[in-house]
């Protein structure tokens, strides 16, 4: 049975960190590339994504601590795996949590403006820079763990 559950586990992260780096550096880009001409709605589109990666990444990280909790007990606190997945898990619930509402707060108080044509145009580059950077920090930790875990073998 062990063996379904570590393949459980290898395919969550390979599901999350996976899917981070697709939408991440691929969709992404690809939207705003595609949809040049309308920077609101390639924006609108790449936070939905982000959004459900979020999803997909809360609960897979919450799967893979419990799990590996319960395979290594107290010795799983002692690993670069977990403490790398409750990073990956912090930055992704600051993100979601944290600077999304901002953000959405800021195009909010734009409307009937797109935010990058209102007043609040420098406040939302400054957070969506932040939440670039904690998205980069996260996809960092996710390749050092597919690497460590042999599934980049």
């Amino acid at each position: 049975m062990r063996r379904f559950w570590d393949g459980v586990a290898g395919t969550l992260l390979v599901l999350w960190i996976g899917g981070m780096w697709a939408i991440g550096y691929v969709a992404a880009p690809v939207l705003f590339a595609s949809l040049g001409g309308d920077k609101h709605l390639a924006g609108m589109l790449a936070g939905k994504l982000f959004e459900m990666m979020a999803w997909i990444g809360i609960a897979a990280a919450c799967y893979l601590l419990i799990y590996r909790i319960a395979r290594d007990g107290g010795a799983a606190l002692k690993t670069l795996f977990f403490w790398a997945v409750a990073a990956m898990l912090a930055l992704t619930l600051v993100g979601l949590f944290g600077i999304q509402p901002i953000m959405q707060g800021l195009k909010d108080q734009a409307m009937p403006y797109a935010v990058m044509q209102s007043v609040f145009a420098d406040r939302f580059a400054r957070w969506h820079g932040v939440s670039s950077i904690l998205y980069l920090i996260q996809s960092a930790l996710g390749l050092l763990l597919v690497w460590r875990s042999g599934l980049a073998r």
